[in-house]
């Protein structure tokens, strides 16, 4: 009985030696993800207070600071130096200034971050200032060097925390080449997400022994461009293939979306994406018990979405940042010229509208080409009549995208226009079909219609005279009378085609797809380039014209006229409300 006892007493003083040994260690992170500008709780191009930026994520930050110390590891997911004229001034204005992205990077002691196609998209200048500006790692395994076939930046960083090895892996969606002049990323190239992954996860267990993966991917959850050689958002089919992540967070598809992934070795992965415009951020908890020997007993991650609209304004974060924030105020107000009425993106859905109509007008008479294509980049905005002023500039053109001239047949031409109105426009059999091509996004507390596509590729042209007649199957659709200035349109001549640097990259598949010109080939197409963004030529020419007379050109419109009238009512009460 003696020789129990004493076998009881030395098993259990050696549990609670191994139990007194185990400790328990919670770390947290926090992902911005397309902030797009909104660094400061005012819209400088609407010109009122916004919900989201980074002045309350700063709160928010600071708050979970104190809880979890160096513990809590803060990231952002690219897209962080296009949007707001507030990274226009300093991406092209202030320029020896530091940029204010970096700025505010530093000053809310990021530890991490990715760049995003809208960063690589503001050139070299621009963003290898920046990275070199910034005091945290910037990490993108998949853009690689055509020198050293090595990555451009880190490919990934360790971070250790209470002895948790902990590696951050980063990606950028590839489709880069398809939408940007390759002077903006010369010198690299993008391989596939899901190639890389496969490559340096092994890497990061085999040879540094992470003990926590993370996935920083600026790509979406799924679909958008696909190619032989690459999709542009992997995140859902690296989450599910790619085995030895714990923890990805992604973005560039502008989603919230929280998916627990069971991946091919059963194995859980936590997948965030916090949305778009410093609206909200990507959390993540996670629990860790070490035994005695140092070896992770287990681990425990969960994921969440945090809304940052009820945080206060970190008035430290606005008091540092005032001297800037008065720049900005100032540029916006700049004046340009004056608008004799309203234009809207919404009319620009229905037939030839003011809004697209004057960004072809001006981009013809900037480059003096025969036709122009335009789409409307955003779903619902509006410029007033009035004083147009420079934030007025960033609502009629929301991207710093090049000027382009290519030269295409009349076939081209047409078939280009085939595809976007197939994108855009139903194929009606009678007079109660929808017209527009919808998505029905209703739910159980409400009923809202969209476009079934990216309304971005919805381009229209001018400089042609047509009709689209969508009583007719898709290919079908597009008839063109004749040039707008009277002669007649002929499907073997070459035109001068002028479009934006997006369109003309082959963004939007309009030019390759549509119009079935080869990828390879489009930079033989191309007869003009401009040197700088299209909103610096457009302002330039309103500075000189001085004021607007906005007018649709009625160049085209939908037809037949006894099914599209009721219908087009119908659907734009749909969109738009009453």
């Amino acid at each position: 009985m003696y020789r129990i006892a004493t076998i009881y007493l030395l098993c259990l003083i050696l549990t609670t030696s191994t139990m007194a040994k185990s400790k328990k260690i919670s770390i947290k992170i926090i992902e911005t993800s397309d902030v797009h500008g909104y660094f400061f709780p005012f819209d400088f191009i609407e010109q009122s207070n916004t919900k989201g930026s980074m002045a309350r994520i700063s709160s928010y930050v600071k708050r979970e600071r104190d809880k979890y110390g160096k513990n809590l590891i803060l990231i952002d997911n690219g897209d962080i130096l296009q949007g707001q004229p507030t990274c226009y001034y300093y991406n092209y204005i202030a320029t020896s200034e530091t940029n204010i992205a970096a700025q505010i990077s530093n000053y809310m002691g990021y530890d991490i971050q990715v760049p995003g196609n809208h960063d690589i998209e503001t050139g070299h200048n621009v963003y290898d200032k920046w990275i070199n500006e910034l005091n945290c790692s910037v990490v993108g395994a998949n853009i690689i060097r055509t020198d050293t076939k090595q990555p451009y930046v880190s490919p990934y960083k360790i971070i250790i925390r209470d002895g948790i090895r902990i590696a951050v892996l980063g990606m950028l969606t590839p489709a880069i080449p398809n939408w940007l002049n390759k002077s903006l990323w010369n010198g690299m190239t993008f391989e596939s997400i899901k190639t890389s992954a496969d490559k340096w996860i092994r890497h990061l267990k085999e040879v540094e022994k992470a003990d926590i993966v993370i996935g920083l991917f600026h790509s979406g959850w799924n679909g958008g461009i696909s190619t032989l050689h690459y999709n542009e958002d992997e995140t859902e089919s690296v989450a599910t293939d790619i085995c030895g992540f714990d923890l990805i967070f992604f973005g560039h598809d502008h989603t919230r979306r929280i998916e627990n992934v069971t991946n091919k070795n059963g194995q859980k992965v936590v997948c965030i994406n916090p949305s778009c415009n410093a609206l909200m951020v990507g959390e993540a908890n996670i629990d860790i018990e070490i035994g005695n020997n140092n070896q992770i007993i287990s681990k425990k991650i969960e994921g969440n979405i945090h809304d940052i609209s009820d945080e206060n304004i970190d008035t430290e974060f606005i008091s540092t940042f005032q001297s800037q924030i008065d720049k900005i105020r100032d540029y916006v107000k700049t004046p340009i010229g004056f608008l004799t009425d309203t234009i809207r993106t919404r009319d620009c859905f229905f037939g030839s509208a003011p809004f697209t109509d004057l960004i072809h007008n001006l981009q013809l008479q900037i480059t003096g080409a025969d036709v122009s294509f335009n789409a409307p980049l955003s779903f619902n905005i509006e410029v007033a009549s009035g004083p147009i002023r420079m934030s007025d500039m960033f609502k009629l053109y929301r991207y710093e995208n090049q000027i382009y001239v290519l030269n295409m047949s009349g076939k081209e031409i047409r078939n280009h226009l085939e595809m976007s109105y197939d994108l855009w426009v139903n194929t009606m059999t009678g007079p109660d079909d929808h017209i527009m091509l919808l998505d029905d996004k209703s739910s159980k507390d409400m009923q809202r219609y969209g476009f079934k596509n990216l309304t971005f590729n919805f381009d229209s042209a001018a400089g042609i005279d047509y009709i689209v007649d969508v009583s007719k199957p898709n290919g079908y659709k597009v008839k063109i009378i004749k040039m707008s200035n009277g002669e007649p349109f002929d499907e073997n001549k070459i035109y001068k085609v002028v479009m934006n640097s997006y369109r003309g990259n082959g963004g939007g598949e309009l030019l390759t797809r549509g119009a079935g010109i080869s990828k390879s080939t489009l930079p033989e197409r191309i007869i003009y380039q401009s040197e700088k963004d299209q909103r610096y030529y457009l302002t330039k020419e309103i500075e000189r014209i001085k004021i607007i007379h906005p007018k649709a050109n009625c160049n085209w419109h939908f037809v037949p006229e006894e099914w599209v009238k009721p219908a087009i009512e119908r659907d734009r009460k749909l969109l738009f409300g009453n």
